[in-house]
């Protein structure tokens, strides 16, 4: 059965008045009298009047609507740093639209387009893989739209950042694994290109300096890290018969696809070789042994991205000094490395 919607006019018509006079009382405009207003805004209500916001916005050339851009929605982290987008846009009387690219730099560049062409009041941005050029962001800047990166982000001048010590998250998990022993520790590494996995790999190779133990290339592997990109890293660790007796991944994901290769190998962890991951997958707390790993703080830097973005939107006349907040991290041991 079809729902007919109460329109303006169908308030102008019970209560003998113009329509315009209506729409501009609903509008709260000035030329409208206390009196009138009242009258018509207790007729709306009896009828069961929903004003169409998003029409409204688009007259106005604006929307109460954050574009929210990830890489994967399926990825714990993601998820509660929207948990923490969503808490603070709510609060805010902002309404989110969700988006990801499948950390693809072709699905990212269509979403941006999509994201201005229905005017959203700002973008929260989390980049893919495979971005690597950065003009599909112009698109925004043209069109006076705010943006902040948070956890991934773009080496270019003059953005607002949210990211956390990615750094010092691969410095401890390294740090970890030579405190337990370990002499000859593989590192599991994301493209270079992205500013989260060289951070993580530079903070691998700072620990290593530390604890003068030498730097190998061949014990660092590159890849997208999915599960059966640490499959097979671990697979051609063993084929290649490297000496190695520690892992740190820089995804959880790929650890444990190296974890179930090694344990089918008939490889004891953490006694053959101890592992530590990064980011703090549920998953991580249920494989067993349980995945020692980096926690990351998603649903503060949802709120803190959020309220940063925000901050852009409402100050859009005033030019703001852009910001980079740097949240910390900690390490979570669990079985994985308790050699």
């Amino acid at each position: 059965m079809e729902i007919n919607k109460v329109t303006i006019h169908d308030i102008a018509k019970a209560l003998g008045i113009d329509s315009s006079t209506v729409s501009r009382a609903l509008n709260d405009s000035s030329r409208v009298t206390k009196k009138t207003k009242d009258k018509i805004l207790k007729k709306a209500e009896e009828l069961g009047y929903q004003r169409n916001l998003l029409a409204s916005n688009l007259r106005k050339n604006v929307t109460n609507t954050i574009g929210v851009v990830v890489p994967r929605i399926s990825r714990h982290f993601f998820s509660s740093a929207i948990q923490g987008i969503e808490e603070a846009a709510y609060q805010s009387g902002y309404n989110v639209i969700i988006c990801q690219s499948l950390e693809q730099l072709e699905r990212e560049k269509n979403i941006l387009e999509s994201l201005a062409a229905n005017r959203v009041a700002g973008v929260l941005i989390s980049i893919s893989m495979e971005t690597m050029n950065y003009d599909h962001m112009n698109g925004l800047k043209q069109g006076g739209i705010p943006f902040v990166f948070f956890d991934r982000h773009c080496s270019i001048p003059e953005n607002n950042n949210v990211l956390i010590d990615d750094f010092k998250g691969g410095f401890d998990a390294t740090q970890h694994l030579i405190d337990k022993g370990c002499k000859n520790i593989v590192h599991f590494s994301g493209p270079q290109e992205l500013g989260i996995y060289k951070n993580r790999f530079d903070g691998y190779k700072a620990a290593l300096k530390k604890n003068n133990l030498p730097f190998k290339d061949a014990y660092v592997l590159s890849s997208r890290l999915m599960e059966q990109d640490g499959f097979e890293n671990a697979k051609s660790l063993l084929e290649n018969v490297l000496d190695f007796d520690g892992i740190f991944s820089a995804n959880d994901v790929a650890a444990i696809g190296a974890m179930k290769y090694l344990l089918n190998e008939g490889i004891k962890i953490p006694d053959d070789v101890a592992i530590v991951g990064f980011s703090n997958e549920p998953i991580s707390t249920v494989i067993n042994p349980a995945l020692t790993t980096i926690n990351q703080p998603g649903f503060e830097m949802g709120k803190i991205a959020t309220d940063l973005l925000l901050k852009q939107v409402k100050n859009k006349t005033t030019l703001l000094k852009t910001q980079t907040i740097i949240l910390d991290s900690n390490l979570i041991e669990r079985d994985s490395s308790k050699k």
